[in-house]
């Protein structure tokens, strides 16, 4: 009997050193943070995956910048625990699937968590990219569904014009029906060198119906440019390149039948274009043509014709019509030496459509005779070349005679020769020539006393002046402290504002905002209720948050953003959904802060 008491009492020593043993071991199993690739050879129409593998949960995941790829998806997490024989396993893994954006040897640089204080880093990993392969992944399938049915576009209105005429480039993207685009980005916006070039802005993107190779499509205008060539010869409109995220149908079908569709990028470039632009031709070019190409009218008119000496006048040179406005010289008047002429004023009134810049310019000369006679203002001729008829044309103004009615005559009685004209860099402006001022409003210099002036009665009474606005600030402070409620308010939303400063700097890029918004909601939990991140479930929140009396429809809130947040890796999410989150986000935890 005693023997078989000291072999139980022996057994259970032994269990219990054992389960000792198995607790020491565990808590000094060592912590490790990997990287794994789906392979280190791939082509370049190929896709990766890398995967980042814990053996203990962490905090503040920091990927690398993946440089030579472009990320198609991720960071998805997949948590994986276990118990067998009263030993636990566990697992965390962030995985992406990455695009190759060159050939070459690259490398999957470090990442870093957090781990119970400590910061861990992955190792790096070389990948080499070769030439496309026959056969790829499932994503090439994908990739040659976007070749054949998302085309960009630059429609040019004249692939042949003559120097100066105006062009017009329009940039469409072709999209066939059996894809959608939820997003672009320019890569690289061509640069018209050699070309005059004025954009066309529009608030919007209509989309519209229409043919593609004879196919139906959807197109939207992206971009309207107008161009005026500079240089003759073949010049060269540099290619508009975009970056388009697709959504396009697989082979898989979902549970009633409908068609499964994935998400892509694909980039698409509308090629270059080779202008080939004539020269203006040199036969019938008359002597004074100033390079002006379009359909003009041309007229010289003055304010006046009969004044006195020392009176002016203002004569103004104007072309008006559709063609390059802005591109050149107006005609200059020759007028007689008795006539002091100031440097014009420029006026332009020009808008710019499609079909090329219209409207009205204009010289404004302001003219002041001298000595009493009569001077003629010679008719001036405007030439200009037509690209429709492809030939030159002349207008010339009639003369203008202005009378000078009183002054002095000049020497000879008569005006002076008309080819010799008196300028003067004047600035002109209305009230250029006013009457002698009768009252000059002049001052006594010296006699500025500072006793008995404003500067005195204001310095005196401005102590009086601020007792009530003392008054009425202790009074907003007492109001202020006392509002209980109000600062409480106040203090909840800077709470929400800090949790939330990373998500709102990240709004319109949709990963890396639902990431911040998720590290945030589960910061805020583990501030507010003192759990840990492995203990994360919507049953354990709802639980929590329930005993501490949160209303129902606020706990309710709450998890509708931990799910929005973890639907939004896989499914496409608009600005306008993550401007709503945020603020959900926001009245959410100001909510919950009143009462925890």
């Amino acid at each position: 009997m005693i023997f078989n008491t000291f072999k139980y009492i022996t057994l259970c020593i032994s269990f219990l050193l054992l389960g000792n043993a198995r607790l020491i071991a565990q808590d000094k199993e060592a912590i490790t943070f990997e990287v794994e690739l789906s392979k280190s050879k791939l082509g370049i129409n190929e896709r990766l995956r890398v995967d980042f593998v814990m053996n203990k949960d962490g905090d503040n995941f920091m990927p690398p910048d993946f440089e030579g790829f472009r990320v198609l998806m991720g960071p998805s997490q997949s948590i994986s625990s276990s118990w067998i024989n009263g030993v636990r396993s566990y697992s965390k893994t962030y995985s992406y699937t990455l695009a190759p954006t060159a050939r070459g040897k690259f490398t999957i640089k470090q990442a870093t968590i957090t781990i119970d204080g400590r910061v861990y880093k992955s190792l790096s990993k070389t990948v080499e990219v070769t030439a496309a392969v026959d056969k790829p992944n499932d994503q090439m399938s994908v990739s040659e569904i976007a070749d054949d049915n998302l085309h960009l576009v630059a429609e040019v209105s004249k692939t042949s014009p003559y120097l100066n005429e105006a062009i017009s480039v329009v940039y469409k993207l072709y999209v066939s029906p059996s894809i959608n685009v939820s997003n672009f980005r320019p890569l690289d916006n061509p640069k018209y060198n050699n070309f005059w070039s004025q954009d066309m802005p529009f608030t919007r993107y209509d989309v519209q119906n229409g043919t593609y190779e004879g196919k139906a499509y959807r197109f939207v205008v992206l971009k309207r440019v107008v161009l005026y060539p500079q240089k003759t010869g073949k010049l060269t409109i540099e290619p508009l390149s975009l970056d388009v995220t697709l959504e396009v149908p697989t082979n898989k079908r979902d549970f009633f039948g409908g068609r499964i569709y994935t998400q892509t990028n694909k980039t698409v470039s509308a090629g270059k274009r080779i202008i080939n632009v004539k020269t203006l031709p040199s036969e019938n070019r008359p002597a004074n043509f100033g390079g002006a190409v379009g359909k003009f009218d041309f007229s010289v008119t003055t304010s006046k014709t009969s004044l006195n000496a020392s009176e002016s006048l203002q004569a103004i040179i104007t072309v008006k019509g559709k063609g390059n406005l802005k591109l050149f010289q107006l005609p200059e008047p020759s007028l007689p030496g008795a006539l002091e002429v100031y440097d014009p004023e420029f006026n332009e009134e020009v808008r710019t459509t499609l079909s090329g810049m219209q409207g009205k310019v204009s010289d404004n000369y302001t003219i002041v005779p001298s000595f009493r006679g009569k001077y003629p203002i010679p008719g001036i001729t405007f030439s200009y070349f037509d690209p429709d008829l492809e030939e030159y044309k002349s207008i010339t103004s009639d003369e203008i005679m202005i009378n000078v009615m009183e002054g002095p005559l000049n020497a000879n009685n008569v005006p002076k020769s008309p080819t010799s004209v008196n300028k003067q860099t004047v600035v002109t402006s209305g009230d250029q020539f006013n009457f002698i001022k009768l009252n000059p409003n002049l001052f006594p210099v010296g006699t500025n006393y500072f006793f008995g002036s404003r500067r005195f009665y204001f310095w005196l009474f401005s102590p009086f002046l601020l007792i009530p606005i003392v008054v009425l600030f202790g009074k907003r402070r007492e109001a202020i402290a006392s509002d209980v409620a109000g600062n409480k308010i106040k203090k909840a939303n800077k709470l929400a504002r800090k949790y939330l400063s990373e998500a709102k700097k990240a709004l319109g890029d949709k990963d890396k905002f639902y990431i911040a918004l998720e590290k945030a909601l589960h910061n805020y939990l583990k501030a507010k209720l003192k759990i840990e991140t492995s203990e994360f479930s919507k049953d354990k929140i709802e639980s929590l948050l329930t005993e501490k009396q949160i209303e129902e429809t606020v706990i309710h809130g709450f998890i509708d953003l931990l799910k929005n947040c973890e639907m939004a890796r896989y499914s496409p999410f608009s600005d306008v959904q993550m401007q709503q989150d945020y603020d959900k986000a926001s009245e959410t935890i100001s909510g919950m802060d009143k009462k925890l």
